[in-house]
């Protein structure tokens, strides 16, 4: 069953430029869809457009009916005094109204009136309460609400007070809660920490409903889609797979373009010194041979299908490294720092070494960008001391950007925080960032936020630097341009110290874990495939741990046969487990290192497909298995 389908939708702002020019594809039932393509390509245009937000100039677009869509992108505007529980519980309006109903029919009933018909009414509208859930409504909103980090404490507070991070898991709660059938996400993991970004993954693995996911969270999309479709030039192409499918195959693709292109300009190239050549005796009086060279020349008119492939122009740029010498980048000694009564952190004591690459991770909330603002001077400590090296020379890059010309345009910042720049190199530069034509004389304060980070990574990167603080430095920042400062950051030898969500950065450039947990700083001197699997092995000995305290040498058994032998059949799971996701942290490594190997990359995402079936598999085996074992 089709869920969505869209035939030739034309859309434009402007007259002469479609943003949408033809685009064509369904979606079908159950199916969990990557929407890809570059900034401004129309992504969430098309969102809209879906939902009767905006109309199109041309085309149509039919939706299943009765199918019920909801779509996380804009925060809805809630009425003044909301708190974050009652926004959650607006999921449930269809069930307030039976609720309203049943208890205007209670009253009745408890002042006496005995009415067979009153009494049918209550039995109908019981059922249904039950029949839709309204028994587990407490349940349910406990369960979205622990899965996302949202707070008893944040509960109780005024929805408007909150930050545009914490609206945005609010109303993606509440958008689950609905129940709706197609979900639509415009980068749902944008502003959601590691865990709350884990428990979306695993519940959108187990939704029965259908899936459009507008995301640049590679890991996000490798997890959860299994079709992408890229908007390009307004049109769209398809790939049957995931994301790490979706790169192989798009170069594949543009090789094999590239390929048929050359062959076919080499035999144009051909034809046209054929047709040159009759020309040339036509006009020494052959007239025969001209004829021939109309011939030919139509000829190849007809052979210019093809056009030239083409790929996004790559940004290049590089950070100037500057040599250091010393054993010490920074100390902590002591750190402790709170805000009324939240305390984030207290007696922290840690210290960073020449060369290093160290990703700071947590929960949203517990102060990570506090302790980096704290090293670069702009918050202190209420307690202990920290210490840059003499010769450390630090840049960084903040998660909200700011800058002292907000109504100047990009040139003119360049050249106020370069003293000395001509506007002409200032507008070089700004090349290298993918900043062109008119686009350089914006004011700064239009600029998109990934445009914003952009221009001020432009800035850093002319100056010489040995340590290099990066505060979530791939939000809003589309899939090229994360390329693109991933391959900055790997070229850069100086040390870093950097806060992200982004598993896939994480992944590539960490070399040491700093996890800020309950106030104090757990220090894991390893990469981030390493501390997952550390983290995984520890979570699987806790349950395994906690009966055997209880155990007495007289105590028998508990629990039949069964249940001891799904016991037994749990521990040989969660072996088998713990191989499948060491194996699997291998080929991610091996996807890593043949990246510029087609064929090894293909065999190796082939293989990593087919462990990940199995591994599902496993994860199954071991819920069922532990219910078994429970009883």
């Amino acid at each position: 069953m089709i869920d969505i389908q869209v035939e030739g939708i034309v859309k434009s702002f402007e007259i002469g430029n479609n943003i949408l020019d033809g685009l064509t594809f369904q979606i079908d039932q159950g199916e969990r869809v990557g929407l890809l393509g570059r900034n401004g390509a129309g992504k969430t245009t098309l969102f809209r457009i879906l939902t009767g937000e905006i109309d199109y100039d041309e085309g149509a677009v039919m939706i299943a009916k009765g199918r019920r869509m909801g779509l996380i992108s804009q925060i809805p505007v809630y009425p003044s005094g909301y708190t974050v529980e009652d926004v959650l519980r607006t999921a449930f309006s269809r069930l307030q109204l039976l609720t309203d109903e049943m208890e205007q029919l209670t009253v009745a009933m408890a002042a006496g009136e005995n009415d067979p018909q009153l009494l049918r009414r209550y039995g109908t509208l019981s059922e249904k309460f039950e029949l839709f859930g309204g028994y587990d409504m407490d349940v349910a909103v406990n369960k979205i609400a622990n899965g996302l980090s949202i707070s008893e404490e944040m509960r109780r507070q005024q929805f408007d007070s909150l930050s545009g991070g914490e609206k945005t898991r609010v109303n993606l709660g509440r958008l689950i809660l609905e129940d709706t059938d197609i979900l639509l996400l415009d980068e749902p993991t944008n502003h959601l920490d590691l865990h709350a970004t884990e428990w979306l993954e695993e519940y959108i693995r187990s939704f029965k409903g259908t899936v459009v996911a507008i995301s640049h969270d590679r890991y996000f999309l490798d997890r959860i889609v299994t079709r992408v479709i890229e908007i390009a030039d307004g049109k769209a192409e398809f790939y049957s797979g995931n994301y790490s499918f979706y790169a192989v195959e798009k170069e594949r693709r543009y090789q094999e373009k590239m390929k048929q292109y050359l062959k076919e300009q080499a035999k144009i190239e051909q034809l046209e010194k054929a047709a040159d050549q009759l020309r040339l005796w036509a006009f020494q009086g052959m007239d025969k041979t001209y004829r021939r060279a109309i011939s030919m020349e139509r000829r190849i008119e007809r052979m210019r299908t093809t056009a030239k492939p083409t790929k996004a122009r790559k940004m290049d740029a590089r950070f100037n490294a500057a040599e250091f010498h010393g054993d010490e980048v920074v100390g902590l000694r002591n750190i402790a720092k709170a805000f009324g009564a939240k305390r984030l952190f207290d007696g922290i004591t840690l210290k960073v070494e020449g060369g290093e690459r160290i990703a700071l991770i947590g929960d949203n909330g517990t102060g990570k960008s506090t302790l980096i603002k704290m090293i670069m001077d702009e918050e202190y400590a209420d307690d202990g001391r920290i210490r840059l090296g003499p010769q450390v020379k630090a840049a960084y890059l903040p998660q909200i950007i700011q800058f002292d010309h907000p109504d100047w345009n990009m040139v003119e910042n360049m050249m106020a925080a370069k003293r000395g720049l001509s506007a002409q190199s200032a507008r070089n530069r700004l090349a290298a960032y993918d900043f062109r034509g008119e686009d350089v004389l914006k004011p700064v304060s239009v600029l998109s936020g990934g445009e914003q980070s952009r221009l001020r990574l432009c800035m850093l990167m002319d100056d010489e630097i040995n340590f290099l603080i990066l505060d979530e430095p791939t939000n809003h920042l589309d899939i090229a341009s994360r390329e693109w400062i991933e391959e900055a950051v790997e070229a850069y030898d100086g040390t870093l110290l950097f806060v992200s969500h982004d598993r896939y950065f994480i992944n590539r450039f960490a070399t040491r874990i700093w996890e800020l947990s309950d106030e104090t700083i757990n220090d894991y001197p390893m990469g981030f495939q390493q501390y997952r699997q550390f983290k995984a092995q520890e979570a699987i000995k806790k349950p395994a741990a906690e009966p055997v305290k209880e155990k007495t040498i007289t105590e028998k058994p508990r629990g039949n046969k069964a249940q001891q032998a799904a016991r037994r059949q749990l521990t040989i799971c969660e072996r088998d487990i713990a191989r499948a996701e060491e194996r699997m942290a291998e080929l991610d490594a091996a996807m890593e290192e043949a990246a510029c190997d087609y064929e090894k990359l293909n065999a190796v995402l082939k293989e990593k497909e087919s462990l990940q079936e199995q591994l599902d598999a496993l994860y199954e085996k071991w819920e069922a298995l532990s219910e078994e074992a429970e009883g």
